[in-house]
């Protein structure tokens, strides 16, 4: 079946429905400061959100500013980690960026998009979570794999591009609805729009999904 984009109207309908399905949808890492914030965006990268939550208590009260990642020792480290997906990889990435943010910005995480990309390892997916969560800014959609998943699925994008994608979602979806548009996509693929069986006969926007009956179980 050929691709096919909703239209402007179709779109902001779709947009709407889910918006009001999972009204309650937030930010799904646990933090209390903005260094808490980038640690878990760091770290929850390939990891299952239950995972990253399951660790952090215990390294958030271990390390709690920037300069204790900065200069933290990266075996002890590791082993508050452990059980995240490429915990050795993540630990060095941790102390880069915030001694990075320990020297550049005296351990105050920045609150631009500008500066927060300079940060190595630092996208515009977690650039824009940590302006909206941490400092209430909303710049931008945070694009994750569900995003990148459900905006082709429902029509809302041709792309494959994170920052294509932004771009598109930001001309169709409501400014209003940018802070917590992420966090419903995600809601509505755990709940219908599953990665490999979509339940299209429970989804509330299956009137106007141009995917809607395409994907079946064998």
């Amino acid at each position: 079946m050929e691709f096919r984009l909703l239209s402007d109207g179709k779109a902001k309908e779709a947009i709407e429905t889910l918006e009001k399905e999972y009204k309650d949808s937030h930010y799904y890492l646990n933090f209390r400061t903005p260094v808490d914030l980038v640690a878990a965006a760091i770290l929850s990268a390939q990891t299952r959100d239950e995972v990253t939550n399951s660790v952090t208590p215990e390294l958030f009260k271990r390390y709690r500013t920037a300069k204790d990642y900065a200069y933290a020792n990266e075996e002890e480290l590791i082993g508050y980690i452990k059980r995240i997906t490429f915990a050795g990889n993540k630990a060095r990435n941790m102390i880069k960026t915030f001694k990075t943010i320990e020297e550049r910005y005296n351990g105050k995480v920045p609150d631009s998009m500008e500066q927060l990309l300079e940060l190595p390892g630092i996208g515009r997916k977690t650039a824009n979570t940590i302006l909206i969560n941490a400092y209430g800014i909303v710049e931008g959609i945070p694009v994750d794999t569900w995003v990148i998943k459900l905006s082709g699925r429902i029509g809302l994008s041709k792309s494959r591009d994170p920052d294509d994608i932004e771009q598109d979602l930001m001309k169709t979806v409501d400014r209003r609805y940018w802070k917590n548009i992420t966090y419903v996509f995600k809601n509505h693929g755990k709940k219908i729009c599953q990665s490999q069986v979509p339940v299209c006969s429970a989804c509330m926007i299956s009137r106007i999904c141009p995917r809607n009956g395409v994907t079946k179980s064998k």
